[in-house]
């Protein structure tokens, strides 16, 4: 799988080439503006596995605070506000 640079002023004439070369070639392209790169039209299934790890990542931050919370214990919000 293949990564291109493309301006966006090249982006926007391409711009349906571009689909095509992402959905039928997988390619990813990254889009700058003024040399800076500033976002990327990936596959569909590249961004479905981005999601993924965000929920994986989402998920053990979850069970991380469970487990300290049953370690350590809880702090209700009434608590907080008083010592604010």
């Amino acid at each position: 799988m293949s990564t291109h640079h493309v301006n966006t002023n090249d982006a926007r004439e391409q711009f349906a080439d571009l689909l095509t070369r992402v959905t039928h070639d997988k390619e990813r392209i990254i889009l700058t503006r003024r040399g800076r790169e500033i976002a990327a039209i990936v596959p569909l299934d590249d961004f479905r596995r981005l999601l993924a790890l965000q929920d994986e990542h989402d998920l053990a931050d979850a069970i991380d605070a469970l487990r300290e919370a049953r370690t350590i214990g809880t702090v209700s919000l009434e608590h907080m506000r008083e010592e604010a």
